[in-house]
């Protein structure tokens, strides 16, 4: 089986709408990893799937994983945090671009270490985290328990950029994510995947109870 030409046609499967094409210019421009078209439509089918209508994201960039969530739950409200201005005023442009009403967006500039911990236990549906991987453990830690009973935290690039896998990779970035996965891994609290999408997509449901 070829692997590498699978992944690249489920990449490439589903055709993003001109809105995300722009902000994922946007990223790019802006220095930012968006996460990849596999990984956005799969953001999209869960945003469906689960009914989300409270999403929390940690890591605005330029609004192109926003794009996904609410095209998947159009009438989510969404709350993005970022400690990047201009990442947040391209993700505003890119997402009011889009069509979706101001009222359902609430951009929060500053650090997320320093917002999160007055976020309210179980108050979102769905939580992306997608900010520096060097406050990764904090960051999730803080998503399961803001995230409610049956709510889905998601973690895009999980797999590094294909170096997590590999144990020659030992860098501060592959490290986080590895203790990371080694962590929920272990996990009898959370019902658990590891998406190959992109450079990977962990998904975990929390339990009730």
């Amino acid at each position: 089986m070829n692997h590498e030409l699978s992944w690249k046609f489920a990449e490439e499967f589903v055709p993003e709408p001109p809105a995300m094409t722009l902000a994922r210019q946007h990223s790019h421009e802006l220095g930012i990893d968006a996460v990849s078209p596999g990984v956005a439509a799969q953001l999209r089918v869960l945003a469906a799937a689960s009914g989300a209508r409270t999403i929390l994201e940690i890591g605005t960039g330029a609004g192109v994983s926003g794009l996904a969530l609410l095209d998947g739950a159009p009438a989510a409200t969404l709350t993005t945090i970022d400690v990047e201005p201009d990442h947040q005023q391209s993700a505003r442009a890119s997402l009011l671009s889009a069509g979706i009403p101001a009222n359902q967006l609430r951009l929060i500039a500053g650090r997320a270490l320093d917002v999160l911990p007055r976020m309210n236990d179980g108050a979102y549906d769905l939580v992306l985290v997608d900010a520096d991987t060097t406050s990764l453990l904090a960051y999730v830690e803080h998503a399961l328990r803001i995230a409610r009973a049956g709510g889905l935290v998601l973690v895009p690039h999980a797999l590094w950029r294909g170096k997590v896998a590999d144990p020659v990779q030992r860098d501060e970035t592959v490290a986080e994510f590895r203790a990371l996965l080694g962590a929920i891994g272990e996990s009898e609290t959370h019902t658990v995947a590891l998406s190959t999408s992109g450079d990977g997509l962990l998904q975990l449901v929390t339990r009730a109870g």
